[in-house]
């Protein structure tokens, strides 16, 4: 079973964003986009997400297109999670993650709905946050919030734009992790956009690096995440090496701009 992107192109107005662009998202496993500014990974994501139609290829879901889904059964099957603040500005932190069980009630809250809000904010260490308004929070303590809201919906895909914006490197290693346990343990795929080389490798099953919009490569971490391919989509100079903790970028001071 798996999320698939086929033969997506997408764009705005006469400028193409996307061209061509394949790729699957299975059941347990975190796949991340990378790719520099303008490659096109927040229009991928987006598009994936219902919120652009795509201009020509296929989105599906274990065989069937999204584009045939209710409101409702999107909800229960792709949980999003976007750069920036969200439309739970004017909420209470508490109201604004349990707002994610929204795609199960019928008439009010169950006793379970509590439960699962009250473990998410656990999981993302919010509970001394509760009473706070979602707009009086910082943009790390607001992006935690999203994240959490994203748990509760309990979906079987979760799609994450940049979801460590704003996050200092604890709570960036934190929600990685989490989403990575839950991918696991709830059998959910994960696809989520990274700027963050040292991160994807660290976390993702298999990589996606978009350049101009188009796939420059599709593979497990280490297949892609080579020096050959930092720079000719980064533009930098780089080596992978391999250290106490595991394989990582170390980009070379060449007068480049850092990833």
């Amino acid at each position: 079973m798996s999320l698939d992107i086929a033969n997506l192109f997408q764009g705005y107005g006469k400028r193409e964003v996307l061209k061509n662009v394949t790729l699957s998202v299975k059941k347990g496993e975190t796949v991340t986009v990378l790719g520099p500014n303008g490659s096109g990974k927040s229009t991928l994501i987006r598009t994936i997400c219902g919120i652009l139609p795509p201009r020509a290829g296929m989105i599906t879901v274990d065989g069937i297109s999204v584009s045939g889904f209710d409101r409702q059964k999107f909800a229960k099957t792709i949980g999003y999670v976007p750069q920036g603040q969200t439309s739970c500005d004017g909420m209470k932190v508490f109201d604004a993650v349990l707002i994610g069980r929204a795609p199960y009630i019928s008439w009010s809250y169950s006793e379970a709905d509590f439960d699962a809000a009250e473990k998410a904010i656990d999981m993302l260490e919010l509970d001394s946050l509760l009473d706070r308004n979602v707009s009086d929070l910082s943009g790390g303590q607001a992006q935690k919030v999203a994240i959490a809201r994203a748990l509760v919906q309990d979906p079987r895909y979760y799609i994450m734009d940049e979801p460590t914006n704003n996050l200092d490197l604890r709570n960036q290693l934190m929600t990685l992790r989490i989403m990575r346990e839950i991918a696991s343990k709830k059998h959910a795929g994960t696809l989520v956009a990274l700027h963050d080389l040292n991160l994807a490798i660290r976390y993702s099953d298999r990589v996606l690096m978009l350049k101009d919009g188009c796939t420059y490569g599709f593979g497990t971490p280490s297949e892609v995440i080579t020096p050959e391919n930092i720079a000719a989509v980064y533009g930098v100079s780089a080596e992978v090496v391999s250290g106490r903790g595991g394989r990582y970028v170390h980009v070379l001071d060449d007068g480049s701009e850092d990833v």
